[in-house]
């Protein structure tokens, strides 16, 4: 791996912050669905917790952008991280003295607006803590990041879970917020851009004319909701694992994708040198499809579990890419807006897909919705190709 955005002060605690705080938001991820679980013992309640979540996230993401490009992002994203460790605290007195199911409903909806709000704003202070020749290297630490959170963090989490208890897992949780409000404090002040566009309505129609305006960046956008919606089989990882070898098989169908990402990501220091950055984006994005058609396909776990492990690890490199084009080409005056909207993208696609999945599941079976989705994946990507040409044709700036 390159490491050289990490020797930059400010970045460098900005990685520490993000990667705590992931640390803690991957063991409440685990908590939260489990004490939901119990509670009701019902899986319609515990899907409930993507809509309750998924609604607030569009209500605040695009006002989020609006606020990052207008003022301090430093002070925005200290401001949102105090409010998500508040979120924490009361999910930790929740699971201590309380057993209700609509505080969970309120507490998931809190968090996800918060995360929201903070998301833009941390996306666009990377730009600003390197240099551009950096960009790269810091999009493949985020992959890396993310992907050591999503296979430590719910490890983390199921440990606290079976030996302290749910209020521990949750205050763990909230002990990272604080971990991560100390190191971003610790950055130095940022300037909030001159003459900045008030928040408001018609700014985020400015950022929507943008993205519009540019193919590149809506390829990134579109390449990336048509590979999660139908190529994201998560809500079928339950039904396969019955016939892959029973509930042991589950928690490593969950891993193997964020396992395939780490692998990637720290064996991407060739990335830099790519250059045609949107032909890489479709043919990551198709490896994912076309992975997960042989995921579907197979018959015994292993095969399985490494089909996974190759889409994880074309969607790391796709993610390289589209994080590459956006900090090395948004204007800094957009970033926040342009932020939100992939924000949205990435976050909808997948809640999406598990619909997709499902309903092509109950209608033709498991393996027909796996197989039939990667192979979607596959044409739909070849479609946005044909519709995008600039994209598929788009260069990295020198």
């Amino acid at each position: 791996m390159d490491f050289a955005p990490l020797r930059h002060r400010d970045y460098r605690l900005l990685f520490v912050a993000q990667s705590v705080s992931l640390l803690g938001t991957m063991v409440s991820y685990v908590a939260l669905p489990f004490q939901m679980y119990r509670l009701t013992h019902s899986s319609l309640s515990v899907g409930l917790l993507g809509l309750a979540e998924l609604v607030p996230l569009l209500l605040t993401a695009f006002l989020g952008g609006a606020l990052a490009d207008a003022m301090d992002k430093r002070r925005l994203v200290i401001v949102t991280d105090a409010m998500l460790a508040a979120g924490s605290v009361s999910l930790t007195v929740v699971a201590l003295h309380g057993q209700s199911v609509w505080m969970l409903y309120l507490l998931a909806a809190w968090m996800a607006a918060i995360s929201a709000l903070q998301r833009p704003s941390l996306e666009a202070l990377v730009p600003r803590l390197v240099t551009p020749a950096e960009v790269p290297a810091a999009a493949t630490l985020a992959v890396f990041r993310g992907s050591l959170g999503m296979i430590a963090g719910p490890a983390i989490g199921g440990a606290l879970l079976a030996s302290a208890g749910l209020a521990a897992t949750y205050a763990v949780d909230a002990a990272s917020y604080l971990c991560s409000l100390v190191c971003l404090w610790m950055i130095r002040s940022i300037r909030a851009p001159e003459n900045p566009e008030p928040p408001s309505l018609a700014a985020v129609v400015d950022g929507f004319r943008y993205a519009r305006s540019r193919q590149e960046l809506i390829g990134t956008y579109v390449v990336d909701f048509v590979a999660m919606v139908f190529g994201m089989p998560l809500a079928l990882f339950p039904a396969l694992s019955d016939l892959l070898g029973g509930p042991h098989a589950l928690g490593l169908l969950y891993a193997a994708p964020a396992f395939g990402a780490l692998v990637a990501s720290v064996t991407a220091r060739w990335a830099p040198r790519v250059r045609r950055h949107g032909r890489a984006i479709m043919v990551a994005a198709t490896i994912w499809g076309v992975a997960i058609a042989g995921f579907g396909l197979s018959e015994s776990l292993w095969p399985a579990l490494l089909f996974l492990a190759v889409a994880g690890g074309a969607d790391a490199i796709s993610g390289v890419f589209r994080m590459t084009i956006w900090n090395q080409t948004i204007p800094e005056a957009l970033r926040g807006r342009l932020a939100s909207i992939e924000m949205v993208s990435y976050s909808s696609g997948p809640l999406l897909g598990n619909v997709e999945a499902g309903m092509v599941a109950a209608a033709f079976g498991v393996r027909t919705s796996v197989v039939s989705g990667g192979l979607l994946c596959v044409v739909g990507v070849i479609a946005c190709g044909l519709l995008l040409p600039r994209f598929v044709s788009y260069q990295r700036a020198e």
